[in-house]
């Protein structure tokens, strides 16, 4: 998950180019409508119980991980917190962009633990939480009418376990078909379906993908004479990569990382299934770049633009880049393997250290972070989804950040619909001792990528091993 949140970090290096490019994506939390509902968070983060009650001055410590342009919103948006309290609280913010995981470390083992700090599951999180070192926000959503689990969109919450919630994320992030318009009407063919009722099944996937792939002599992949080994335009990229694409395919056919009885779930037949299928694009139908073609794939953008590929899964986040490409794109639901297509949900959070002096503030600090109103510049410009659920379902609200050129054609369908709608959980949001499972698992799925195994075989031989390894899940 950091790793998608250190991609979103480096393209958001260069959006203010872009916000020079969009007309209105900057505007400031100020401008927007005071009868938003992300706005009302806001008021009511100012308007909390502790500010009548208590005038004793109060500093936070907050930690995160930023680009310059998220470092600048959410830096804003702590301040705009702390002026509503008319100077009672300060907030030291400490942006650490590098080492994160082993600086916090540090400031914790030195009893110099912040108030509030960004993480991440898989790696930090879940070890304190079980330390007994961070605080259970449910005390906080349990009696706030803004922010809380009715109000929340579905899968941003973190819980060690079914009433212990550790961490809320700034939004989701989920996954997209991204395609080329003019890839797609060169080819004759119609583009990735973007309601969720009308996704292609695998097999009318894979036959698009087909027709998509050209060789250089110009033969595509339904006609004789074909050439695999002399590919210059894919159908497809981006299903073999990490965890975060193939797994939503995992999913999607009934699978898991960790069964429900506590067995290793990628060497399950649904989970082979599914990874046997993606091996195919690469090894049979020769639709997908394998291993060794994309060393030299440029991402998502790039691939897109020069026409290397025609469709591309990536995150939601990848709008950002893609539009600054200026591709002519549009985006689908992914296909499915049974009877419906989902997509997951990746993405960090913050949490709150139960050794700080100041929780209801602490709390309140967290609420204006996860403010759509004050991450708008990220929501509109394509990197970032709001928290709250009313931007998904209020006409309004939407239109404030699902619109311009970041929002292609077919967004609103398959982001919005199947964020609110078809979403799940990734693994890192229940699997205990994730990435020591998938530490085994990787190099065991580079042998099914390359053809050099099946995914059944190649499952079944680390199935001992990886099943050492698992220690249950928490939901």
């Amino acid at each position: 998950m950091k790793k998608a949140f250190r991609l979103i970090s480096a393209i958001l290096m260069i959006f203010i180019v872009f916000n020079v490019l969009l007309t209105g994506c900057g505007n400031n939390a100020s401008s927007m409508d005071d009868k938003a509902a992300a706005s009302e968070t806001a008021q009511a983060a100012a308007s909390s119980p502790e500010k009548a009650q208590n005038s004793e001055p109060v500093k936070l410590k907050f930690t995160y991980w930023a680009s310059p342009d998220e470092k600048k919103i959410y830096d804003a948006a702590a301040k705009k917190y702390a002026d509503s309290t008319n100077g009672r609280v300060t907030i030291d913010s400490q942006c650490i962009p590098s080492d994160y995981d082993t600086k916090l470390t540090a400031m914790i083992a030195g009893n110099n633990a912040p108030d509030v700090a960004m993480m991440e599951s898989a790696t930090i999180t879940f070890p304190l939480a079980e330390q007994g070192k961070l605080m259970n926000l449910k005390q906080f959503t349990d009696k706030d009418s803004s922010v809380n689990f009715d109000t929340l969109v579905p899968n941003i919450t973190y819980w060690s376990d079914k009433d212990n919630l550790i961490g809320i994320a700034p939004g989701p992030e989920m996954f997209l078909l991204y395609y080329n318009k003019d890839m797609f009407q060169a080819a004759g063919v119609e583009p990735p379906p973007s309601k969720y009722s009308d996704a292609w099944t695998w097999d009318e996937f894979v036959e698009i993908a087909k027709k998509l792939t050209i060789d250089q002599s110009g033969k595509n992949a339904t006609q004789e004479g074909f050439d695999p080994k002399k590919i210059k335009q894919y159908g497809v990229n981006g299903f073999t990569g990490w965890w975060g694409a193939w797994g939503n395919f995992i999913y999607g056919n009934g699978g898991d990382f960790v069964t429900k009885d506590g067995k290793f779930g990628l060497s399950q037949p649904e989970a082979t299934e599914a990874l046997q299928k993606i091996a195919d694009l690469v090894n049979v139908y020769h639709v997908h770049p394998g291993p060794v073609q994309l060393k030299s794939m440029p991402g998502s953008d790039q691939a897109l633009l020069t026409k290397k590929v025609a469709m591309v899964l990536d995150g939601q986040w990848s709008n950002l880049s893609i539009a600054m490409a200026k591709v002519n794109y549009g985006v689908g639901v992914l296909p499915k393997l049974k009877e419906n297509t989902t997509t997951m949900v990746v993405c960090g959070m913050f949490s709150v250290f139960k050794s700080t002096k100041y929780p209801d503030e602490s709390w309140a600090l967290i609420k204006a972070l996860i403010d759509p109103e004050s991450t708008m510049e990220l929501n509109k410009g394509g990197a970032w989804m709001p928290s709250l659920k009313s931007y998904y379902t209020e006409p309004e609200l939407i239109d404030k950040w699902a619109t311009g050129t970041a929002r292609p054609e077919g967004y609103k369908d398959a982001a919005i619909d199947m964020m609110l709608n078809h979403s799940i959980t990734g693994p890192t949001f229940y699997v205990k001792n994730y990435n020591k499972i998938m530490d085994i698992a990787n190099p065991a799925l580079d042998k099914v990528w390359l053809g050099q195994q099946s995914a059944a075989d190649a499952m079944k031989a680390i199935e001992e091993k990886a099943q050492a390894q698992v220690q249950g899940r928490r939901d």
